[in-house]
Formats: structure tokens, C-alpha cells, sequence
């Protein structure tokens, strides 16, 4: 599978993002998912301390393993269960690398990510404290998540030792409004970007169909979602999605494969770190990674998704 980099760190285009290892899935349904990416020769798995127990089960299932793949998991949004957690004060920054660090079972964190900004800390303080952790050999790469381009450019001036390599934003065929300002300033300052729901939920799937409700399993149908489904699953969003699907079958692929290879010609994007909860989504993730847009072809799906209505300019 293609590589690129983040940092000093060489992952894979397709990463395997586990927030439904804590959430959705049972244990045992982990590893078998788990086995599927190494087999398939994923090599970025992405966590958080507060995806329930996807640290845990992550690190069970990786076992003797762990040295052949590369961990990135994120601090800063409260962990249900668990008091005083939150933020990105240097006291708690130190603490919640230990405790991540305990529940992956492992001596090093490769991508430690401040999963959001914490408007009480300032950036300078949150970055000393994560300078020590790579002095320390407990984190090798330092990034963020959820950051505008000005919160960016504020820590990249800020930092007086190691810099975010990378920023983990919401980003998709449906949902482009970072390409006004982040990924141009990633592109500026060498910062690597990570795209999350890059299947737009589900959206760019096919899994759900226009004027029914989410299907039961699928993530807009869970508790928590279920308001934002309305806002997600317009005529709008439907009718670009049918005519995407409609290109990608005159083209010999699937929707989902078109939206890992219109992610994956954005040469700022470092992997696209899709979850999986069974073992054949991983393989269809993998192999979707391996198609090649033309510029002719990018040119085209730029032109069926920009439009005034989607919002994105």
C-alpha cells in the first residue's frame, strides 16, 4: 500500500480509524477487525482516550504486533466515567498520557493529538508540557485535531520545540470548508492533514437511501445522531450523492472508492482513517486506496460537487 508521511512517521494512505472499537463494537468483534488491516497492510490505527475502551481493546488486539504498526490516539474531550478529565493544561496533559499509555499497553504513543483547543490553556503552555513527552520517549510525533487555520498558525508560532505535524479535521466530498484556509495553510507550514469521516457518516456509502429513516446499526441512526440525520440527509446531499454514484459506476468503481481516491489526490493528506466494524469493510477501505484520479477526472468531480447550494464557497 502507498505511504506518505507525518513527520518522521511513514503511515499508510488507508488508516483504520477506531472509535467504534469503544462505542459500537463488542470486544470480540476487535481483533478480527484489527487482523484484517495488518493482513491488508494498514499500518495507522487512530484512537482516543475517550472512544470508551478503544485504547484497551486496540492494544489487546495488537498484542506481540504493536511494533509493526504505528498509534495515534488524542487527549482534551472529557472521558465519560472519569472525573477531572478535559482540556489541555499541562497537569493534565502528563496525566493523560500515562493513562493512555497504560491502556494501550505500550511505551510510546507515535501521534499524540489535542483532540480540540482548550480556550482556558494557552497553546504556548499545552506544548511545553508536550515537548517534554517527546524529551521524554513517551510520544515521537505531536498533532491536533478540530483546529481553524489561525489555531494553527497560533501554534506553529507558539512552539518553542516540536510542532503539530498534523491536523485531524472533518473533511469529505460533502463537506469542504476546510479548502479555504486549512489545508492551504497545512500546505504552507508542512503540516499534514487527516481527514475524519471521509465516508461522510455513511453518506458516501450508499447505506442510506433519500425520504427513509438511518438504518438500525448505522451511525446517524444511533442515540446522539439521530438530530443531526436531518441535517445531514438533505435532497441536496442525495442528489450529488446520485450523480457521484453515477460517475464512479460509468468509471468502474464504487462511491466508496471515490471518496478514498478524490481524499487521497490531495497530496497535503497524509491517510484516510475510515472505521471498519467488520473485517470486509477494512479490505473494501484498502483496496479503495489504490485508485489514482486523473486530473481530468478530479477536474470533473470538482465540478459536480462545487456547487452554490452545497455551501462550500
Amino acid at each position: 500500500m502507498q505511504t506518505r508521511t507525518i513527520g518522521s512517521l511513514e503511515v499508510t494512505l488507508v488508516g483504520l480509524g477506531t472509535n467504534n472499537f469503544g462505542l459500537t463494537m463488542s470486544a470480540d468483534e476487535v481483533p478480527p477487525v484489527v487482523d484484517a488491516a495488518l493482513e491488508q497492510g494498514v499500518n495507522f490505527f487512530d484512537t482516543s482516550d475517550s472512544y470508551g475502551e478503544s485504547e484497551q481493546r486496540l492494544g489487546r488486539a495488537l498484542g506481540s504486533r504493536r511494533d509493526e504498526v504505528l498509534i495515534a490516539t488524542k487527549f482534551g474531550s472529557p472521558v465519560i466515567g472519569r472525573e477531572g478529565t478535559g482540556g489541555a493544561a499541562p497537569d493534565y496533559v502528563r496525566r493523560a498520557v500515562e493513562t493512555s499509555l497504560t491502556r494501550l499497553g505500550t511505551d510510546r504513543i507515535d501521534l499524540y493529538q489535542i483532540h480540540r483547543p482548550d480556550p482556558a490553556t494557552p497553546i504556548a503552555d499545552t506544548l511545553d508540557a508536550l515537548t517534554e513527552l517527546v524529551e521524554a520517549g513517551k510520544v515521537r510525533e505531536i498533532g491536533c485535531s478540530n483546529f481553524s487555520a489561525e489555531q494553527l498558525r497560533e501554534a506553529h508560532e507558539a512552539s518553542t520545540g516540536p510542532h503539530f505535524v498534523s491536523v485531524q479535521n472533518h473533511y469529505n466530498l460533502l463537506h469542504r470548508q476546510d479548502e479555504k484556509a486549512v489545508l492551504p495553510t497545512c500546505e504552507e507550514l508542512g503540516i499534514s492533514y487527516l481527514p475524519y469521516f471521509p465516508l461522510a457518516s455513511g453518506l458516501l456509502t450508499g447505506k442510506y437511501r433519500r425520504g427513509m429513516p438511518p438504518p438500525e446499526g448505522s451511525r446517524m441512526g444511533r442515540p446522539g445522531w439521530t438530530e443531526r440525520a436531518p441535517l445531514a440527509l438533505t435532497d441536496e446531499a442525495f442528489d450529488t450523492v446520485d450523480v457521484l454514484t453515477s460517475w464512479s459506476a460509468d468509471h468502474g468503481h464504487s462511491l466508496l472508492d471515490l471518496a478514498f481516491a478524490w481524499l487521497a489526490a490531495k497530496p497535503v493528506v497524509a491517510s484516510v482513517i475510515a472505521g471498519a466494524t467488520r473485517p470486509e469493510q477494512v479490505v473494501a477501505n484498502a483496496a479503495a486506496g489504490t485508485w489514482m484520479l486523473s486530473a481530468t477526472e478530479i477536474g470533473e468531480i470538482d465540478r459536480i460537487v462545487d456547487r452554490p447550494a452545497q455551501g462550500q464557497r
